[in-house]
């Protein structure tokens, strides 16, 4: 009897801080929907320096307000991409120092795909189950969560974590040129990482993500008049679509590996031979060495020509590496199964990336800890004209399982 009573105090005391904690999280919804609409209504597009400087004041003030050691840092070390503007946007960096031994990281982004003035026709607004607003699914949702379960955190007065680093960067839309290698270096250091992109109807986590390349082919010919003396000049058109078309299979789906020609250019003038011409092309992959090996094919490809006196280059880019799933992940995102249904909850895993990239693959270069994705509310409609929302009803588990995540992994219950 001795032993059955003490085994039902421990299930009361474990049970009485989740139940706490729940009645927090449902206490925060308000709040964290405050925030959005406070985020929503400032448009900060990936290459609008002055409103991401604004969202980035507004975001560092927050967590100044729950007790983040707070920097807004400005990149020096940018990765330079094909389409990379002059200036990149800032990140928020935010650090809680607590009294254990874990270190936890938790990424968000505060930038948009969308261009100044498109906030008119997506003003921040509440209609049934769902809240819309411009880039309130990608990613301004992600920012407000870890925003708000840091605050339960601190409600809790929970600090047995060794820090608890935040960064909300300013360009993850266009491929984190300014941020990639400060993720990477601090994720490098972390037990866990968390990346907050909003998650689907089902809450799915998820432990890969594509990779993202760019192919850019250039052809250089020699122009002559089109009707007079078209065998004087070298047609790049002819060369480029000769190209394209050798490459065409180079996708290799049942691994994941996907080259897909998407935008080509050639000439300027009906009665001009052209004598240059381009072409981009979009790529994916499930793992790094996959794109290690379409570039080797590529540079092979162009090496056979229909046009002798033709010049071809082809440059490619990792615009972002894939992420993969690994073992410290899956103990991680099985333990956030297992939080879901104390509130009667299922989730799903995925273990195989759909196609999307995000800024966790940076932060799984060089982690050894656990990297999971798409630990937001759940939404829809990221980058469209008129229909981006987050349902409601993922605010109150979602705001749980982080903050939980956060607590177990502290305490060394994550096995």
């Amino acid at each position: 009897m001795l032993s059955l009573g003490f085994a039902l105090a421990a299930g009361v005391a474990r049970a009485a801080p989740e139940a706490d904690l729940r009645a927090l999280a449902q206490q925060e919804q308000q709040p964290l929907l405050d925030t959005l609409r406070d985020l929503v209504q400032i448009e900060s597009g990936s290459k609008d320096i002055e409103g991401l400087n604004q969202i980035a004041e507004h975001v560092a003030g927050e967590l100044k307000k729950i007790g983040g050691t707070v920097e807004i840092l400005h990149s020096t070390d940018v990765y330079r991409l094909d389409d990379t503007p002059e200036k990149v946007g800032p990140a928020v960096q935010a650090v809680f120092t607590g009294t254990g031994k874990a270190k936890i990281m938790l990424i968000a982004h505060m930038d948009t795909v969308y261009l100044k003035g498109m906030l008119k026709d997506q003003p921040f607004r509440i209609d049934g189950d769902k809240a819309y607003g411009l880039g309130i699914a990608d990613d301004k949702q992600g920012v407000a969560t870890i925003i708000h379960a840091v605050a339960l955190l601190q409600k809790l007065n929970f600090r047995n974590y060794g820090t608890l680093t935040v960064l909300i960067n300013g360009d993850e839309e266009i491929s984190s040129p300014g941020w990639r290698s400060t993720i990477t270096r601090l994720a490098a250091e972390q037990d866990a990482v968390f990346s907050f992109e909003g998650s689907d109807a089902n809450g799915t986590l998820r432990l890969a993500t594509s990779g993202i390349g760019s192919a850019y082919l250039t052809v250089h010919g020699k122009s002559s008049h089109a009707g007079a003396r078209p065998e004087g000049g070298v047609n790049a058109l002819y060369e480029l679509s000769y190209q394209v078309l050798q490459m065409k299979d180079l996708s290799k789906p049942e691994q994941g590996l996907k080259l897909n020609w998407t935008v080509s250019k050639a000439g300027s003038n009906r009665n001009v031979i052209p004598a240059d011409a381009s072409a981009q092309a979009d790529a994916r992959a499930l793992k790094v060495s996959d794109f290690d090996e379409l570039q080797t094919a590529l540079q092979d490809k162009i090496k056979s020509r229909l046009l002798p006196d033709s010049k071809v280059d082809l440059k490619f880019e990792v615009r972002r590496p894939p992420l993969e799933a690994t073992d410290a992940s899956r103990r991680v995102a099985g333990h956030g199964k297992a939080i879901y249904q104390e509130l009667g909850l299922s989730m799903n895993v995925a273990e195989r990336a759909t196609g999307g990239g995000t800024d966790a693959a940076f932060a799984g270069l060089k982690s050894k800890g656990a990297v999971v994705e798409g630990m937001g509310l759940s939404g829809f409609g990221a980058h469209s004209n008129d229909a981006e929302y987050v349902q409601l009803n993922s605010i109150v588990p979602r705001l749980y399982l982080t903050t939980r995540m956060i607590m177990d992994l502290s305490d060394g219950k994550v096995k």
